[in-house]
């Protein structure tokens, strides 16, 4: 009994210690997730067309006379001579059609539709779309989008005021598009496939090699530069291009990322990577107030006597230095927790850390690619 006992207690520490090993490492990621396969791609496609059934919120033809134009160029396709006429109407608007073909996109399927407004329409809720040709970078029509637009925001004004929520002049219009034209591309075709790194990187790219030959066997996959692995579709013994993709693409792989810290100056946001480093440095924050204040005096003249009021100024000027916190150290070669804590020992906003890192970095104790957007 005793022993079983302690049997049981031995495997439920050794199963705590595996987990939290688990925990401590980084998580391997599918190579789908890393890469993109050679020709395994989506087209983006674009269109011009006409919103219509919208509740005066279109375009004013005044101000967008390319809108009378589009809607003249319909009309006469439908058999309707508009030439020379004169219409104002409020309901329609000039958009711009948007959507990526995805990968291997049959005739006759359905993928969603962006449009957005491009003249002075207030709103396209409401509207419907109008036969829209969908070209490519090639000029050749692909898709062609129809339907009504679900937009995103709503819009409301009156003679004193207005207000906006969202983003109105812009919608969706799922499966609003039908295509109408396949890429010629046969993938059966290929005997080899390169594997392109969305994060370019050698250690990534060497780890990609190494797990898909350990899988296939010697020789498959050949890592060419950081940013591509040649993949040799007949030494896979797959009978086809598509199971070879299928068999790499569930293959899990660490990747291994360079150390960035990217700042958001906009919003305050810092992200640190984890292997973010710093050397032996001391920082310090302060702030600098500087006030000016002005307090005027009306000097009038005394009753009944010559002379006129006048404003006499009175101007107060201070500057304050706040005491500020000393310095904190952070040691060298401190770690992502260590650096954060370091910074919030100073107890200063994120925007103030912001300035803080760029110092760091000037003063070469950062070890990390610094990116400012």
């Amino acid at each position: 009994m005793t022993r079983s006992l302690w049997t049981l207690n031995l495997l439920a520490m050794t199963f705590l210690v595996a987990l939290l090993g688990m925990s401590v490492t980084a998580a391997p990621i599918r190579i789908k997730d890393l890469v993109e396969f050679d020709g395994v791609r989506g087209n983006e496609l674009v269109g011009y067309g006409l919103v219509v059934g919208l509740n005066g919120t279109g375009d004013g033809i005044r101000n967008a006379p390319f809108t009378e134009e589009i809607m003249s160029n319909i009309l006469e396709r439908l058999g309707v001579n508009v030439t020379g006429e004169q219409f104002r109407p409020k309901n329609v608007a000039a958009v711009f059609a948007t959507t990526s073909l995805p990968p291997f996109s049959r005739t006759g399927s359905q993928i969603d539709v962006t449009v957005s407004a491009i003249g002075d329409a207030e709103s396209l809720l409401g509207g419907t779309l109008i036969m829209t040709p969908l070209t490519a970078a090639d000029g050749q029509i692909y898709a062609v989008a129809q339907g009504t637009i679900i937009a995103g925001g709503a819009a409301a004004k009156g003679d004193a005021g207005s207000i906006v929520q969202g983003v109105p002049t812009s919608g969706i219009i799922p499966s609003g598009a039908r295509v109408e034209r396949e890429i010629d591309f046969d993938l059966s075709s290929l005997n080899t496939v390169r594997l392109a790194l969305r994060e370019p990187d050698f250690t990534t790219a060497a780890r990609i090699e190494s797990a898909i030959n350990s899988s296939f066997g010697k020789g498959v996959a050949l890592m060419l530069d950081s940013g591509t692995v040649r993949l040799d579709i007949r030494k896979t013994g797959m009978p086809s291009t598509a199971h070879a993709i299928r068999a790499v693409e569930d293959l899990l792989v660490e990747p291994d990322l360079k150390a960035r810290v990217v700042v958001d100056q906009r919003s305050g946001t810092i992200v640190m990577g984890e292997d973010v480093r710093i050397s032996r440095v001391a920082v310090s924050q302060g702030n600098l107030t500087l006030r000016v204040q002005e307090n005027p005096i009306v000097a009038e003249p005394n009753p009944f006597a010559r002379g006129k009021t006048v404003v006499v100024p009175r101007t107060q000027t201070s500057i304050k230095e706040e005491p500020g916190v000393g310095l904190a150290e952070v040691p060298t070669g401190a770690s992502l927790s260590e650096v954060i804590a370091g910074l919030n020992a100073l107890g200063v906003s994120p925007r103030d850390m912001i300035d803080i890192l760029k110092s760091i970095k000037s003063a070469g104790a950062l070890h990390a690619e610094f990116v400012v957007r």
